[in-house]
């Protein structure tokens, strides 16, 4: 039975008791010893599959290669054995802050994992390289492993169901950083008081504005889950040393809500599970079949199903107008409604392309299909028809729209849209979509079967088929895991493979 914390800003001489703040209530549910239903640890191996998967494909990508040599820079810190990056060799360690740096930038990097959307934006598979790392360097088995995953989604999904943190332009990883934390926390057991302190300094370290985001974007998209990661890493660390954190750190009258988010006079409603209640929330998370922004997702599927319906609407020349009907979010993050005209730029980067909804819809019309390379090529984006397609897509806000995006019921809730496609001729052609196929409710939705072909795929071209195949065994039996078999949880690039990546200088 979930219960719901109310959370307020408190004055400094009302004196907050630690047991009504948030933080430490996420604390006692890290802490609490409940073990992890059997769906739930199904679909944690389904995640870690996925995870594998982008970053296998992103291994060659500069700021894969820039973030693992970082990571490589650094020596084995003490008290452990290390943690693995994700391409190197097994042996090849470094520690586990800067192991959750690389392998989260590799994960994140073609925007290609899992997500959740409500009142804020998540990537929940975000926590999983922080805890995975640390769970390396000290020796975890993998039903730790399985309990501290769960713990990271749980934190970070009931944070994204009550608090918005985009409505006032601060970055969606700060509810990452405390998720993670509690992950850790969970992974190693630690008491209500030292995971309290960790999240308190892993949100104080991760908030950051929503400009990383926004215009042209940068290769920091990237960066920003996996620094959060790392934070959270280094606060468990030193809570683990006794050292305290600001407090309270989201109900202060200095804190996160008063001054960052909606201001002293604000309230919360969060969700959170009761002591004893199973962590469930990653069934309520959803993968991509495509490499997009997950508000995308469903605009491919209805484009890729337009493409084989009618082959006319393919040509420029043909249409008039294109009219995406859609959320708020979609609208003004990924659409016309941003006002960000680098989203029908040609040379755009394709950080910002993957943001762009009037560019996605347009390419993923004409070529009837979405790839994670192809599809954001240069010539791709700059090829003279596709421009002039893409330059008649704009979308427009839909309250009905919203009003499914926001629904709190799962059955209701919806990523999608109506489209309005005026021809040149005058006919107009009308469709629409509510989630993408891949979705729990889509036409074909995601099973372990579809994560081992999206890993197959991706992995194919940089890993050699019996390392496909050692990892895939291995991750199968998660909960069942040795210490000595967590730390081969890993990918293992081909010869030759990160010898073509981009090989960048810098202090370290």
């Amino acid at each position: 039975m979930t219960v719901t914390h109310h959370l307020r800003v408190h004055r400094s001489d009302e004196q907050l008791p630690r047991e009504g703040q948030l933080a430490w209530r996420i604390a006692e549910i890290a802490s609490d010893p409940v073990e992890v239903d059997a769906d739930v640890v199904d679909m944690i191996i389904n995640r870690v599959i996925d995870n594998a998967s982008v970053a296998a494909a992103s291994l060659t990508r500069a700021p894969v290669s820039a973030a693992r040599q970082q990571a490589l820079d650094h020596p084995v810190s003490v008290n452990g054995s290390g943690s693995t990056v994700f391409g190197c060799a097994l042996e090849r360690r470094t520690s586990p802050e800067w192991a959750a740096w690389a392998n989260g930038v590799a994960v994140r990097e073609l925007d290609y994992h899992d997500t959740f959307l409500a009142a804020e934006y998540s990537h929940p598979g975000d926590n999983i390289p922080p805890i995975l790392a640390v769970a390396q360097h000290v020796g975890s088995d993998g039903r730790a492993l399985v309990r501290g995953i769960a713990t990271g989604y749980e934190i970070q999904v009931d944070l994204v169901k009550a608090i918005s943190l985009h409505a006032h332009k601060i970055d969606h990883v700060a509810h990452l950083g405390p998720a993670a934390a509690a992950g850790i926390g969970t992974l190693l057991g630690l008491d209500v008081e030292t995971i309290y302190q960790a999240v308190g300094q892993a949100l104080h370290t991760t908030t950051a504005t929503r400009q990383s985001r926004k215009g042209e974007i940068s290769t920091w998209k990237a960066h920003a889950p996996a620094f959060a990661g790392k934070m959270a890493v280094e606060a468990v660390d030193r809570a683990m040393r006794g050292e305290t954190s600001p407090s309270p750190i989201y109900e202060g009258e200095d804190g996160v809500v008063a001054w960052m988010l909606d201001g002293p006079d604000a309230s919360y409603d969060v969700p959170l599970p009761v002591t004893g209640e199973a962590k469930r929330a990653i069934l309520d998370t959803y993968t991509k079949e495509h490499s997009a922004e997950y508000q995308a997702q469903a605009w491919i599927d209805l484009a890729r199903k337009l493409h084989n319906e009618r082959p006319a609407l393919t040509e420029p020349a043909n249409i008039e107008s294109i009219v995406i009907h859609t959320s708020h979010h979609t609208h003004y993050v990924i659409g016309s409604g941003a006002n960000d005209p680098q989203k029908y730029d040609p040379h755009a980067s394709r950080e910002t392309l993957d943001h762009s909804i009037p560019y996605i819809f347009a390419v993923a019309l004409q070529d009837g299909t979405w790839h994670h390379v192809d599809s954001y090529a240069p010539e791709r984006a700059q090829r003279e028809d596709t421009v002039a397609l893409w330059h008649k897509v704009t979308t427009a806000e839909d309250e009905e729209w919203t009003r499914r995006y926001h629904s709190i019921d799962p059955a209701e809730k919806a990523f999608g849209g109506r489209v309005e496609i005026r021809l040149t001729n005058g006919e107009t052609v009308t469709d629409e979509i509510a989630v993408a196929d891949a979705h729990p409710l889509g036409a074909r939705p995601f099973a372990r079967e579809d994560y081992i072909r999206k890993f197959r795929i991706l992995a194919g071209p940089v890993l050699e088929p019996a390392e496909i195949e050692r990892f895939l065994a291995l991750v199968q039996r998660l909960p069942e895991l040795t210490a000595a078999e967590v730390a081969e949880l890993s990918i293992v690039a081909a010869p030759g493979v990160l010898a073509t990546a981009p090989a960048p200088k810098g202090l370290f």
